[in-house]
């Protein structure tokens, strides 16, 4: 049974940062992060291929936020830099067992709880 366990969500001022990240049990996967804000779909935020070799970020957070994994400690983690208002979600953190990034959620195989990220005004 694989288990996505994400950590690091809270409440944070406009400008400021947060780190989240998101322990993988087994095996090493494909990993992405998305982000759901209400009443909106949930949507791509960033994809790390499972050698770090190859990652994919969404437009709207290019600049400020950060993929990385470390395989050892079978963890990824998402660096929020800059934070908006409008970043405020639940984050999720999503597996798949094929290489390929991608940016559609129907594609992720395993999916870790969410955690909420606030960000104030």
């Amino acid at each position: 049974q694989v288990q996505l366990v994400e950590s690091g969500g809270g409440l944070v001022q406009a400008g400021g940062s947060l780190r989240l990240s998101c322990a993988a049990s087994g095996r090493t996967f494909t990993m992405g992060w998305f982000r759901q804000a209400p009443g909106k779909e949930r949507e791509f935020v960033a994809g790390i291929s499972r050698s770090a070799g190859y990652i994919l970020s969404a437009d709207s957070v290019k600049a400020r936020f950060t993929i990385s994994r470390d395989n050892a400690k079978n963890t990824v983690y998402l660096q929020m830099n800059t934070l908006k208002p409008e970043d405020t979600a639940v984050y999720y953190c999503a597996a798949r067992e094929a290489y390929r990034i991608e940016t559609d959620d129907g594609h992720y195989d395993y999916w870790g709880q969410g955690t909420q990220v606030t960000v104030s005004s």
